[in-house]
Protein backbone atom coordinates (compact mmCIF):
# COMPACT_ATOMS: atom_id res chain seq x y z
CA UNK A 1 0.00 0.00 0.00
CA UNK A 2 1.21 3.74 -0.78
CA UNK A 3 2.54 5.36 2.37
CA UNK A 4 0.64 8.25 1.69
CA UNK A 5 -2.62 6.63 1.23
CA UNK A 6 -5.79 8.19 3.14
CA UNK A 7 -6.74 4.47 4.23
CA UNK A 8 -3.28 4.64 6.05
CA UNK A 9 -3.59 7.99 8.13
CA UNK A 10 -5.65 6.05 10.76
CA UNK A 11 -2.40 3.71 11.53
CA UNK A 12 0.09 6.81 11.44
CA UNK A 13 -2.03 8.07 14.34
CA UNK A 14 -2.08 4.74 16.25
CA UNK A 15 2.12 5.05 15.59
CA UNK A 16 1.90 8.53 16.38
CA UNK A 17 0.91 7.48 19.93
CA UNK A 18 2.66 4.66 20.82
CA UNK A 19 6.22 4.90 19.31
CA UNK A 20 8.97 6.98 20.59
CA UNK A 21 10.50 9.02 17.91
CA UNK A 22 13.66 10.75 17.02
CA UNK A 23 12.63 13.95 15.34
CA UNK A 24 9.04 15.51 15.31
CA UNK A 25 8.59 18.12 12.61
CA UNK A 26 5.87 20.43 13.32
CA UNK A 27 4.46 21.74 9.79
CA UNK A 28 3.55 19.87 6.78
CA UNK A 29 4.59 22.72 4.42
CA UNK A 30 7.65 22.12 1.98
CA UNK A 31 9.66 23.33 4.76
CA UNK A 32 8.82 20.50 7.26
CA UNK A 33 8.84 18.36 4.15
CA UNK A 34 12.46 18.91 3.61
CA UNK A 35 13.07 18.18 7.21
CA UNK A 36 11.60 15.37 7.33
CA UNK A 37 13.00 14.20 4.51
CA UNK A 38 16.41 15.04 5.15
CA UNK A 39 16.16 14.04 8.74
CA UNK A 40 14.51 10.26 7.73
CA UNK A 41 17.31 9.73 5.25
CA UNK A 42 19.91 10.18 7.46
CA UNK A 43 18.35 7.46 9.80
CA UNK A 44 16.56 9.18 12.03
CA UNK A 45 12.93 7.71 13.06
CA UNK A 46 10.73 11.14 11.97
CA UNK A 47 6.96 11.52 12.41
CA UNK A 48 5.67 15.15 10.69
CA UNK A 49 2.31 16.68 11.82
CA UNK A 50 0.01 19.11 10.10
CA UNK A 51 -2.26 21.03 11.53
CA UNK A 52 -4.57 21.47 7.95
CA UNK A 53 -3.59 20.17 4.54
CA UNK A 54 -0.03 19.62 3.14
CA UNK A 55 1.29 22.53 1.53
CA UNK A 56 -2.30 24.55 2.49
CA UNK A 57 -0.98 27.47 3.78
CA UNK A 58 2.32 29.42 2.09
CA UNK A 59 3.58 26.23 0.13
CA UNK A 60 0.45 25.91 -2.37
CA UNK A 61 0.23 30.35 -2.63
CA UNK A 62 4.09 30.79 -4.06
CA UNK A 63 4.63 31.81 -7.80
CA UNK A 64 5.34 28.39 -9.09
CA UNK A 65 8.94 28.91 -9.75
CA UNK A 66 12.33 27.60 -8.67
CA UNK A 67 14.69 30.50 -9.00
CA UNK A 68 17.96 32.14 -7.89
CA UNK A 69 16.22 35.52 -7.39
CA UNK A 70 17.23 38.38 -9.79
CA UNK A 71 15.97 40.50 -7.67
CA UNK A 72 18.68 40.14 -5.46
CA UNK A 73 20.76 41.13 -8.07
CA UNK A 74 20.81 45.28 -7.61
CA UNK A 75 21.09 44.56 -4.01
CA UNK A 76 24.51 42.81 -4.33
CA UNK A 77 23.01 39.81 -2.55
CA UNK A 78 25.19 37.34 -3.89
CA UNK A 79 25.06 34.59 -1.08
CA UNK A 80 21.84 34.38 -1.36
CA UNK A 81 21.69 34.27 -5.21
CA UNK A 82 24.05 31.33 -5.29
CA UNK A 83 22.28 29.35 -2.67
CA UNK A 84 19.53 29.84 -4.73
CA UNK A 85 20.50 29.11 -8.08
CA UNK A 86 22.36 25.53 -6.69
CA UNK A 87 19.35 24.99 -4.88
CA UNK A 88 17.55 25.23 -8.36
CA UNK A 89 19.56 23.22 -9.87
CA UNK A 90 19.66 20.31 -7.87
CA UNK A 91 15.57 20.81 -8.22
CA UNK A 92 15.59 20.18 -11.50
CA UNK A 93 18.45 17.65 -10.93
CA UNK A 94 16.38 15.10 -8.07
CA UNK A 95 12.75 16.07 -10.01
CA UNK A 96 13.01 16.31 -13.51
CA UNK A 97 9.20 15.78 -14.09
CA UNK A 98 8.02 18.28 -11.96
CA UNK A 99 10.90 20.82 -11.87
CA UNK A 100 11.71 21.83 -15.28
CA UNK A 101 13.53 25.06 -17.07
CA UNK A 102 11.57 27.90 -18.05
CA UNK A 103 12.72 30.89 -19.99
CA UNK A 104 12.28 34.54 -19.01
CA UNK A 105 12.46 37.78 -20.96
CA UNK A 106 13.40 41.35 -19.50
CA UNK A 107 12.30 43.86 -22.18
CA UNK A 108 14.44 46.96 -22.43
CA UNK A 109 13.21 49.90 -22.87
CA UNK A 110 14.30 53.62 -24.12
CA UNK A 111 14.72 55.72 -21.03
CA UNK A 112 13.35 52.88 -18.72
CA UNK A 113 14.78 53.76 -15.25
CA UNK A 114 17.57 52.26 -12.71
CA UNK A 115 16.00 50.09 -10.66
CA UNK A 116 15.39 51.96 -6.98
CA UNK A 117 16.65 49.19 -5.12
CA UNK A 118 20.32 49.66 -6.65
CA UNK A 119 22.31 50.52 -3.82
CA UNK A 120 25.52 52.11 -5.49
CA UNK A 121 24.64 54.56 -9.10
CA UNK A 122 26.40 53.16 -11.68
CA UNK A 123 27.71 56.00 -14.27
CA UNK A 124 25.52 57.37 -16.26
CA UNK A 125 27.73 56.65 -19.76
CA UNK A 126 26.12 52.88 -18.85
CA UNK A 127 23.51 51.84 -20.52
CA UNK A 128 20.51 49.35 -18.46
CA UNK A 129 20.57 46.58 -21.17
CA UNK A 130 24.47 46.20 -20.17
CA UNK A 131 24.74 46.62 -16.26
CA UNK A 132 21.61 43.54 -16.92
CA UNK A 133 23.69 41.68 -18.96
CA UNK A 134 26.43 41.71 -16.48
CA UNK A 135 24.01 40.64 -13.79
CA UNK A 136 22.94 37.79 -15.55
CA UNK A 137 26.67 37.05 -16.41
CA UNK A 138 26.79 36.61 -12.49
CA UNK A 139 23.64 34.92 -12.21
CA UNK A 140 25.21 32.20 -14.64
CA UNK A 141 28.51 31.83 -12.66
CA UNK A 142 27.36 31.43 -10.03
CA UNK A 143 25.46 28.44 -10.38
CA UNK A 144 28.62 26.87 -12.33
CA UNK A 145 28.17 23.04 -13.37
CA UNK A 146 24.50 23.16 -12.19
CA UNK A 147 23.24 25.80 -14.79
CA UNK A 148 20.27 24.78 -16.69
CA UNK A 149 20.84 27.63 -19.53
CA UNK A 150 22.59 30.59 -20.27
CA UNK A 151 21.27 34.04 -21.30
CA UNK A 152 21.46 36.07 -23.90
CA UNK A 153 20.06 39.53 -25.30
CA UNK A 154 17.59 38.87 -28.16
CA UNK A 155 16.00 41.70 -30.37
CA UNK A 156 12.85 43.38 -30.41
CA UNK A 157 11.51 41.56 -33.08
CA UNK A 158 12.24 38.36 -31.52
CA UNK A 159 10.70 39.41 -27.97
CA UNK A 160 7.46 40.50 -29.85
CA UNK A 161 7.23 36.72 -31.51
CA UNK A 162 7.71 36.11 -28.00
CA UNK A 163 5.49 37.80 -26.28
CA UNK A 164 3.52 39.94 -29.38
CA UNK A 165 0.99 42.06 -26.77
CA UNK A 166 4.61 43.41 -25.01
CA UNK A 167 4.08 47.26 -25.38
CA UNK A 168 6.39 48.31 -28.49
CA UNK A 169 6.64 51.93 -28.15
CA UNK A 170 10.19 52.76 -27.08
CA UNK A 171 11.52 48.73 -27.04
CA UNK A 172 15.08 48.19 -27.93
CA UNK A 173 15.72 44.67 -26.97
CA UNK A 174 15.32 41.88 -24.31
CA UNK A 175 17.59 39.64 -22.19
CA UNK A 176 16.59 36.21 -21.90
CA UNK A 177 17.85 34.08 -19.21
CA UNK A 178 16.45 30.64 -17.53
CA UNK A 179 14.97 29.95 -13.80
CA UNK A 180 13.10 26.76 -13.39
CA UNK A 181 9.05 26.30 -12.58
CA UNK A 182 6.67 23.72 -10.24
CA UNK A 183 4.09 22.72 -9.17
CA UNK A 184 4.58 24.00 -5.63
CA UNK A 185 1.92 21.80 -3.67
CA UNK A 186 2.46 18.99 -5.46
CA UNK A 187 6.48 19.23 -4.95
CA UNK A 188 5.34 19.23 -1.00
CA UNK A 189 3.22 16.32 -1.43
CA UNK A 190 6.16 14.35 -3.30
CA UNK A 191 9.08 15.31 -0.78
CA UNK A 192 6.95 13.69 1.79
CA UNK A 193 6.21 10.82 0.07
CA UNK A 194 9.72 9.87 -0.39
CA UNK A 195 10.14 11.08 2.74
CA UNK A 196 7.60 8.26 3.97
CA UNK A 197 9.64 5.99 1.70
CA UNK A 198 12.20 6.24 4.05
CA UNK A 199 10.22 5.51 7.39
CA UNK A 200 8.91 8.72 8.27
CA UNK A 201 5.34 9.05 9.53
CA UNK A 202 3.52 11.61 8.44
CA UNK A 203 -0.20 13.06 9.27
CA UNK A 204 -2.02 16.27 7.81
CA UNK A 205 -5.55 17.47 10.02
CA UNK A 206 -3.57 17.14 13.10
CA UNK A 207 -2.78 20.23 15.35
CA UNK A 208 -0.39 20.45 17.88
CA UNK A 209 -2.44 21.93 21.19
CA UNK A 210 0.87 21.62 24.02
CA UNK A 211 3.83 20.36 25.00
CA UNK A 212 5.36 17.66 27.46
CA UNK A 213 8.75 18.03 28.94
CA UNK A 214 11.44 15.83 30.66
CA UNK A 215 14.48 17.82 32.90
CA UNK A 216 13.35 21.09 31.62
CA UNK A 217 13.46 20.62 27.87
CA UNK A 218 10.70 19.58 25.74
CA UNK A 219 10.43 16.03 25.08
CA UNK A 220 6.90 15.70 23.11
CA UNK A 221 3.79 17.29 22.13
CA UNK A 222 -0.04 16.89 22.67
CA UNK A 223 -1.63 16.20 19.29
CA UNK A 224 -5.01 16.46 18.18
CA UNK A 225 -7.07 14.78 14.98
CA UNK A 226 -9.29 17.54 13.56
CA UNK A 227 -11.49 14.42 11.44
CA UNK A 228 -11.81 13.06 14.52
CA UNK A 229 -11.27 14.67 17.77
CA UNK A 230 -9.03 12.44 18.84
CA UNK A 231 -5.92 13.02 21.17
CA UNK A 232 -2.14 11.86 21.41
CA UNK A 233 0.88 12.44 23.10
CA UNK A 234 3.97 12.13 20.36
CA UNK A 235 7.08 11.74 22.36
CA UNK A 236 10.59 12.78 20.27
CA UNK A 237 14.17 13.61 21.42
CA UNK A 238 14.31 16.63 18.96
CA UNK A 239 10.92 18.74 17.99
CA UNK A 240 11.30 21.10 15.03
CA UNK A 241 9.14 24.02 14.63
CA UNK A 242 8.61 24.02 10.34
CA UNK A 243 5.90 26.42 10.76
CA UNK A 244 6.28 29.20 8.56
CA UNK A 245 4.12 32.28 9.59
CA UNK A 246 3.15 30.80 12.60
CA UNK A 247 6.11 30.09 14.06
CA UNK A 248 5.86 32.20 16.57
CA UNK A 249 2.73 31.04 18.02
CA UNK A 250 4.07 27.54 17.91
CA UNK A 251 6.85 28.55 20.00
CA UNK A 252 4.39 30.64 22.34
CA UNK A 253 2.46 27.13 23.19
CA UNK A 254 5.81 26.39 25.16
CA UNK A 255 5.42 29.29 27.83
CA UNK A 256 8.61 30.33 26.89
CA UNK A 257 9.98 33.65 25.05
CA UNK A 258 10.37 32.14 21.49
CA UNK A 259 13.34 33.35 19.55
CA UNK A 260 11.32 33.20 16.27
CA UNK A 261 10.52 36.42 14.77
CA UNK A 262 8.62 36.85 11.63
CA UNK A 263 7.14 39.36 9.32
CA UNK A 264 4.30 37.53 7.61
CA UNK A 265 4.23 39.67 4.39
CA UNK A 266 1.15 38.82 1.90
CA UNK A 267 1.72 38.42 -1.88
CA UNK A 268 -1.05 37.54 -4.02
CA UNK A 269 -1.06 36.13 -7.71
CA UNK A 270 -4.19 36.55 -10.43
CA UNK A 271 -4.65 33.62 -13.05
CA UNK A 272 -6.22 34.54 -16.92
CA UNK A 273 -6.77 32.76 -19.51
CA UNK A 274 -3.45 32.09 -21.19
CA UNK A 275 -4.30 33.45 -24.60
CA UNK A 276 -5.20 36.28 -23.76
CA UNK A 277 -1.78 37.85 -22.83
CA UNK A 278 -0.83 35.58 -26.08
CA UNK A 279 2.81 34.43 -24.05
CA UNK A 280 4.25 31.65 -25.50
CA UNK A 281 6.36 29.33 -23.38
CA UNK A 282 8.52 32.07 -22.09
CA UNK A 283 7.55 34.20 -18.57
CA UNK A 284 8.19 38.20 -18.33
CA UNK A 285 9.59 39.92 -16.09
CA UNK A 286 7.72 43.48 -15.79
CA UNK A 287 11.11 45.40 -15.39
CA UNK A 288 9.80 47.74 -12.54
CA UNK A 289 7.15 49.03 -10.68
CA UNK A 290 6.41 52.44 -9.07
CA UNK A 291 6.60 50.72 -5.66
CA UNK A 292 10.32 49.50 -6.85
CA UNK A 293 9.09 45.80 -7.09
CA UNK A 294 9.57 43.80 -9.92
CA UNK A 295 6.70 41.33 -11.85
CA UNK A 296 6.32 38.27 -13.56
CA UNK A 297 4.18 37.12 -16.01
CA UNK A 298 4.18 33.09 -15.98
CA UNK A 299 2.78 30.53 -18.61
CA UNK A 300 1.28 27.73 -16.53
CA UNK A 301 -0.33 25.15 -18.86
CA UNK A 302 -3.49 26.80 -20.64
CA UNK A 303 -3.31 29.90 -18.08
CA UNK A 304 -1.40 32.75 -16.93
CA UNK A 305 0.09 33.78 -13.19
CA UNK A 306 0.40 37.14 -12.73
CA UNK A 307 2.31 38.31 -9.57
CA UNK A 308 3.03 39.52 -7.25
CA UNK A 309 3.02 41.82 -4.27
CA UNK A 310 4.30 42.57 -1.08
CA UNK A 311 1.70 43.98 1.59
CA UNK A 312 1.04 43.82 5.10
CA UNK A 313 -0.18 41.29 7.11
CA UNK A 314 -3.94 40.21 8.58
CA UNK A 315 -5.48 36.90 9.27
CA UNK A 316 -2.91 34.39 9.07
CA UNK A 317 -5.07 31.41 8.45
CA UNK A 318 -7.18 33.22 5.74
CA UNK A 319 -4.97 35.17 3.74
CA UNK A 320 -7.44 36.97 1.01
CA UNK A 321 -6.45 39.22 -2.31
CA UNK A 322 -8.40 43.06 -1.97
CA UNK A 323 -9.59 44.80 -4.78
CA UNK A 324 -6.63 47.07 -3.83
CA UNK A 325 -4.49 43.61 -4.75
CA UNK A 326 -6.22 43.32 -7.76
CA UNK A 327 -5.90 46.75 -9.15
CA UNK A 328 -1.94 46.88 -8.79
CA UNK A 329 -1.18 43.76 -10.56
CA UNK A 330 -4.46 44.74 -13.46
CA UNK A 331 -2.42 48.34 -13.09
CA UNK A 332 1.16 47.40 -14.24
CA UNK A 333 0.15 44.49 -16.29
CA UNK A 334 -1.58 46.80 -18.92
CA UNK A 335 1.47 49.04 -18.79
CA UNK A 336 3.46 46.80 -20.11
CA UNK A 337 1.46 44.95 -21.94
CA UNK A 338 -1.43 45.94 -24.68
CA UNK A 339 -4.20 43.96 -23.53
CA UNK A 340 -6.77 45.68 -20.94
CA UNK A 341 -7.06 43.43 -18.71
CA UNK A 342 -9.88 44.08 -17.00
CA UNK A 343 -11.31 41.70 -13.35
CA UNK A 344 -13.59 40.09 -15.87
CA UNK A 345 -10.73 38.25 -17.60
CA UNK A 346 -9.48 36.86 -14.10
CA UNK A 347 -9.99 33.38 -13.76
CA UNK A 348 -8.77 33.31 -9.97
CA UNK A 349 -7.05 34.78 -7.45
CA UNK A 350 -4.85 33.36 -4.61
CA UNK A 351 -2.64 34.65 -1.74
CA UNK A 352 -0.47 33.88 0.87
CA UNK A 353 2.05 34.85 3.54
CA UNK A 354 6.07 34.76 3.14
CA UNK A 355 7.53 33.80 6.58
CA UNK A 356 10.15 36.64 6.03
CA UNK A 357 12.80 36.81 9.07
CA UNK A 358 11.94 40.18 10.90
CA UNK A 359 14.06 43.66 10.33
CA UNK A 360 12.87 46.51 12.00
CA UNK A 361 11.96 49.62 9.40
CA UNK A 362 12.31 47.20 6.51
CA UNK A 363 9.98 47.49 3.96
CA UNK A 364 8.37 44.22 2.96
CA UNK A 365 10.17 44.15 -0.50
CA UNK A 366 13.55 44.69 1.34
CA UNK A 367 13.19 42.27 3.80
CA UNK A 368 15.30 39.25 3.28
CA UNK A 369 14.50 35.84 2.01
CA UNK A 370 17.39 34.36 4.14
CA UNK A 371 16.49 31.65 6.71
CA UNK A 372 17.50 31.32 10.43
CA UNK A 373 17.72 27.94 12.45
CA UNK A 374 17.12 29.10 15.75
CA UNK A 375 17.83 27.07 19.06
CA UNK A 376 14.87 27.69 21.89
CA UNK A 377 16.12 27.55 25.68
CA UNK A 378 13.88 24.29 25.93
CA UNK A 379 15.39 22.32 23.53
CA UNK A 380 12.77 23.08 19.98
CA UNK A 381 14.64 23.73 16.92
CA UNK A 382 12.95 26.54 14.98
CA UNK A 383 13.47 27.71 10.99
CA UNK A 384 12.16 30.88 9.76
CA UNK A 385 12.99 31.90 6.42
CA UNK A 386 13.59 31.22 3.32
CA UNK A 387 11.72 30.45 0.25
CA UNK A 388 10.46 27.15 -1.99
CA UNK A 389 13.67 26.88 -4.02
CA UNK A 390 16.20 26.57 -1.22
CA UNK A 391 14.08 24.09 1.00
CA UNK A 392 16.65 21.50 0.91
CA UNK A 393 19.35 23.68 2.19
CA UNK A 394 16.85 25.08 4.79
CA UNK A 395 16.30 21.41 5.74
CA UNK A 396 19.70 20.00 5.49
CA UNK A 397 20.80 23.17 7.57
CA UNK A 398 18.11 22.61 10.12
CA UNK A 399 19.27 18.59 10.96
CA UNK A 400 22.78 19.87 10.84
CA UNK A 401 21.88 20.97 14.39
CA UNK A 402 20.52 17.66 15.22
CA UNK A 403 23.42 16.16 14.23
CA UNK A 404 26.15 17.91 16.18
CA UNK A 405 23.71 17.79 19.53
CA UNK A 406 23.82 14.15 18.72
CA UNK A 407 27.17 14.12 18.28
CA UNK A 408 26.86 12.12 14.66
CA UNK A 409 28.74 12.44 11.28
CA UNK A 410 27.54 15.23 9.36
CA UNK A 411 26.24 13.88 5.89
CA UNK A 412 24.31 15.04 3.78
CA UNK A 413 21.85 11.94 1.96
CA UNK A 414 19.38 14.88 -0.01
CA UNK A 415 22.08 16.28 -1.86
CA UNK A 416 21.92 13.85 -4.53
CA UNK A 417 18.46 11.65 -3.63
CA UNK A 418 15.92 11.15 -6.04
CA UNK A 419 12.44 11.95 -5.28
CA UNK A 420 9.80 9.72 -5.69
CA UNK A 421 8.83 9.39 -9.05
CA UNK A 422 12.00 10.36 -10.48
CA UNK A 423 13.93 7.12 -10.58
CA UNK A 424 14.57 6.07 -14.41
CA UNK A 425 12.60 8.71 -15.54
CA UNK A 426 13.59 9.23 -19.17
CA UNK A 427 12.67 5.88 -19.73
CA UNK A 428 9.19 6.04 -17.54
CA UNK A 429 8.23 9.11 -19.73
CA UNK A 430 8.36 7.02 -22.79
CA UNK A 431 6.72 4.70 -21.33
CA UNK A 432 3.75 6.99 -20.21
CA UNK A 433 3.59 8.30 -23.39
CA UNK A 434 3.36 4.84 -25.30
CA UNK A 435 0.66 4.22 -22.98
CA UNK A 436 -0.87 7.19 -22.57
CA UNK A 437 -1.53 6.63 -27.10
CA UNK A 438 -2.78 3.33 -26.23
CA UNK A 439 -5.50 4.18 -24.34
CA UNK A 440 -6.39 7.05 -26.09
CA UNK A 441 -5.46 10.02 -24.15
CA UNK A 442 -5.44 13.33 -25.75
CA UNK A 443 -1.37 14.47 -25.57
CA UNK A 444 -2.36 17.18 -23.34
CA UNK A 445 -3.19 14.80 -20.64
CA UNK A 446 -0.17 12.43 -21.05
CA UNK A 447 2.03 15.05 -20.70
CA UNK A 448 0.07 16.77 -17.77
CA UNK A 449 -0.13 13.10 -16.30
CA UNK A 450 3.83 12.46 -16.96
CA UNK A 451 5.31 16.18 -15.65
CA UNK A 452 2.66 15.97 -12.34
CA UNK A 453 3.60 12.48 -11.03
CA UNK A 454 6.42 11.17 -13.08
CA UNK A 455 7.07 7.28 -13.28
CA UNK A 456 3.91 7.38 -10.74
CA UNK A 457 1.96 8.51 -13.71
CA UNK A 458 2.05 4.41 -14.50
CA UNK A 459 -0.56 4.39 -11.50
CA UNK A 460 -2.35 6.53 -12.48
CA UNK A 461 -3.15 4.90 -16.09
CA UNK A 462 -3.36 1.52 -14.25
CA UNK A 463 -6.56 2.76 -13.06
CA UNK A 464 -7.59 4.48 -16.35
CA UNK A 465 -7.02 0.76 -17.71
CA UNK A 466 -9.47 -1.12 -14.99
CA UNK A 467 -12.18 1.72 -15.01
CA UNK A 468 -12.49 3.50 -18.42
CA UNK A 469 -14.64 6.07 -16.84
CA UNK A 470 -12.08 7.48 -14.82
CA UNK A 471 -10.22 8.54 -18.19
CA UNK A 472 -12.69 11.70 -18.44
CA UNK A 473 -12.01 14.76 -18.24
CA UNK A 474 -12.80 16.79 -15.09
CA UNK A 475 -13.30 20.12 -16.61
CA UNK A 476 -13.38 19.96 -20.43
CA UNK A 477 -10.27 22.24 -21.38
CA UNK A 478 -8.22 21.18 -18.47
CA UNK A 479 -6.22 17.85 -18.55
CA UNK A 480 -6.94 16.23 -14.74
CA UNK A 481 -9.07 13.14 -15.38
CA UNK A 482 -11.11 11.41 -13.11
CA UNK A 483 -8.51 9.23 -12.11
CA UNK A 484 -6.96 11.63 -10.37
CA UNK A 485 -8.79 12.19 -7.99
CA UNK A 486 -8.91 8.68 -7.07
CA UNK A 487 -5.16 8.45 -6.84
CA UNK A 488 -5.23 11.33 -4.73
CA UNK A 489 -6.93 9.45 -2.10
CA UNK A 490 -4.93 6.17 -2.59
CA UNK A 491 -1.45 7.82 -2.92
CA UNK A 492 -1.80 11.29 -1.54
CA UNK A 493 -3.78 11.67 1.82
CA UNK A 494 -6.54 13.82 0.42
CA UNK A 495 -9.12 13.81 2.96
CA UNK A 496 -10.98 16.33 1.92
CA UNK A 497 -12.86 17.96 -1.08
CA UNK A 498 -10.96 21.46 -1.39
CA UNK A 499 -7.35 18.97 -0.60
CA UNK A 500 -8.57 17.73 -4.24
CA UNK A 501 -9.81 20.88 -5.97
CA UNK A 502 -6.92 23.31 -4.45
CA UNK A 503 -3.68 21.17 -4.19
CA UNK A 504 -3.84 17.70 -5.47
CA UNK A 505 -5.15 19.02 -8.54
CA UNK A 506 -5.17 23.14 -8.95
CA UNK A 507 -8.58 22.74 -10.62
CA UNK A 508 -9.29 26.05 -8.13
CA UNK A 509 -6.63 28.44 -9.68
CA UNK A 510 -7.53 27.38 -13.45
CA UNK A 511 -11.15 26.52 -13.85
CA UNK A 512 -13.34 29.73 -14.27
CA UNK A 513 -16.14 28.90 -11.24
CA UNK A 514 -13.33 27.61 -8.87
CA UNK A 515 -14.24 24.14 -9.37
CA UNK A 516 -17.74 24.93 -8.35
CA UNK A 517 -19.71 22.59 -11.31
CA UNK A 518 -17.22 19.34 -10.76
CA UNK A 519 -17.25 19.67 -7.27
CA UNK A 520 -20.16 17.52 -6.23
CA UNK A 521 -18.93 14.93 -8.86
CA UNK A 522 -15.62 15.46 -7.44
CA UNK A 523 -17.10 14.65 -3.89
CA UNK A 524 -18.80 11.38 -5.18
CA UNK A 525 -15.73 9.65 -6.36
CA UNK A 526 -14.11 10.79 -3.12
CA UNK A 527 -16.61 8.95 -0.91
CA UNK A 528 -16.50 5.99 -2.82
CA UNK A 529 -12.84 5.77 -2.08
CA UNK A 530 -13.10 7.43 1.70
CA UNK A 531 -16.41 5.88 2.76
CA UNK A 532 -18.31 8.83 3.62
CA UNK A 533 -22.22 9.06 3.90
CA UNK A 534 -24.64 10.78 1.68
CA UNK A 535 -24.29 13.59 4.53
CA UNK A 536 -20.65 13.73 4.92
CA UNK A 537 -20.20 14.29 1.10
CA UNK A 538 -23.12 16.94 0.48
CA UNK A 539 -21.03 18.56 3.85
CA UNK A 540 -17.68 18.98 1.88
CA UNK A 541 -19.77 20.18 -0.96
CA UNK A 542 -20.70 22.96 0.97
CA UNK A 543 -17.42 23.31 2.81
CA UNK A 544 -16.16 24.24 -0.69
CA UNK A 545 -19.01 26.28 -2.12
CA UNK A 546 -18.68 28.60 1.21
CA UNK A 547 -14.47 28.52 0.74
CA UNK A 548 -15.24 29.67 -2.95
CA UNK A 549 -17.51 31.85 -2.08
CA UNK A 550 -15.75 33.53 0.98
CA UNK A 551 -12.38 34.29 -1.61
CA UNK A 552 -15.14 35.74 -4.12
CA UNK A 553 -16.46 38.44 -1.44
CA UNK A 554 -13.09 39.30 -0.22
CA UNK A 555 -11.62 40.08 -3.60
CA UNK A 556 -15.00 42.18 -5.05
CA UNK A 557 -15.37 40.27 -8.00
CA UNK A 558 -18.79 39.65 -10.11
CA UNK A 559 -17.73 37.05 -12.10
CA UNK A 560 -18.48 33.61 -11.39
CA UNK A 561 -20.77 31.47 -9.95
CA UNK A 562 -23.34 30.62 -12.30
CA UNK A 563 -23.31 27.26 -11.13
CA UNK A 564 -26.29 24.41 -11.11
CA UNK A 565 -29.26 25.18 -8.77
CA UNK A 566 -28.75 21.39 -7.68
CA UNK A 567 -25.24 22.24 -6.17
Amino acid sequence: MEPLAATVRTVYLERLGQEQFDVLVIGGGITGAGVALDAAARGYRVALVEKADFASGTSSKSTKLAHGGIRYLPQFDFAMIQEGVIERGLMVRHAPFLVRPLPFIIPVYEHMPWPSSLPVRPPTDFGLALVLDIGLWMYDLMAGWLNIGRHKRISAGETLRRVPKLRRTGLKKALLYYDAQTNDAQLTVTVLRTAAQFGAVVTNYTQVTGFTRANGKLNGAVVCDKLTGQEVTVLARHIINATGVFAEQVAALTGDEPKATVEPSKGIHLVVARERLCISDTAVVLPETEDGRILYIIPWSARAIIGTTDTGTGDLDDPQASPADIAYLLKHVNKYLEADLTDDDILSVYAGYRPLVKSRGARAAELSRTHVVLQEINGMVTIVGGKLTTYRRMAQDTVDVLAKRDGMPISHPTQKLLLNGAIGWRNAKREIEARGQQLGLAPDVVEHLAFTFGSNANTVLDLVNEDKSLRERLIPDLPYLHAEVVYACRAEMAMTLEDVLARRTRIILEDGTRGMGIAPAVAALMARELGWSNDQTHSQVEQYRALVGHQLEAEGLQTVLQTDSNL
